[in-house]
């Protein structure tokens, strides 16, 4: 079902985009100054905003994001540095994605983790049956910098809601920056407890059969009028504005 939705001003991406950055921060997913949340610039075809590279989640502020293009150009005369390895993950699924708004990549523990399984995510709770089907899987190839990984990359995301990228972590993308958080939420959620069933049971844990696992998604996402975030946003927002304001600046 297609929805219909007003359509977003820069300001609303921006503040969006910054206190998505500090509630990783606040969930613990983040790693220093690496890894990036990205969205699309409404109305800039192309161009996105990112991270200044050496900040920590918890300092992005609105007016600090960086405009950047699919090549990783900064295009907003700021001159600010960004970090290369992020044009490689979010220039490539921008490209590939011009529907979605938001790209989330991270190194949070419990995806990393994930990451080192062969099977990757089972249908084990009904976090994971949200993405069953859902997710692709990246080889890993080294420090994300060249030009042909970008496109392996595009090619193994396809349509999916996000990656397990092997070795190294995940990525989740969404309609809107609050669907890629929640995409994000599940799956880190998701990862947490397969991995510790996995560790109380010695590798043995129920998992779903995939008639059950396929019905819980298809209750989970209904007719595609509400998307993951929606609800969830509000609540999220004020719980950013309580504990580490200052994002929207």
């Amino acid at each position: 079902m297609t929805v219909q939705r007003p359509p977003r001003t820069e300001r609303q991406v921006r503040i969006d985009l910054a206190a998505a950055y500090r509630l990783a921060a606040l969930n613990g997913w983040d790693d220093t100054v690496y890894t990036h949340l990205s969205a699309t610039v409404p109305g800039e075809p192309g161009v996105y905003l990112i991270n200044e590279f050496g900040l920590g989640f918890d300092e992005v502020t609105a007016s600090r994001l960086v405009k950047v293009d699919v090549r990783g150009r900064v295009v907003d005369g700021s001159g600010r540095p960004v970090n290369p390895t992020g044009f490689t993950i979010h220039g490539a699924v921008h490209a590939a994605r011009p529907e979605i708004e938001c790209v989330v990549h991270l190194h949070a523990p419990w995806g990393v983790a994930l990451s080192m399984l062969p099977e990757g995510l089972l249908p084990t709770s009904q976090w994971a049956m949200r993405l069953h089907g859902r997710l692709g899987r990246h080889r890993y190839e080294g420090l994300a910098l060249g030009d042909d990984e970008q496109q392996r990359l595009a090619a193994n995301l396809g349509t999916l809601d996000g990656l397990i990228l092997d070795n190294h972590g995940t990525l989740t993308v969404g309609r809107s920056v609050a669907e890629a958080y929640m995409l994000m939420h599940l799956l880190e959620r998701a990862a947490q407890a397969q991995l510790r069933a996995m560790a109380a049971g010695a590798g043995r844990v129920r998992v779903a059969e995939p008639a059950l696992a396929e019905k819980t998604h298809r209750q989970w996402v209904g007719d595609g009028s509400e998307w993951d975030g929606d609800v969830e946003w509000p609540a999220l927002l004020r719980r950013v504005d309580r504990l580490l304001p200052g994002y929207r600046d």
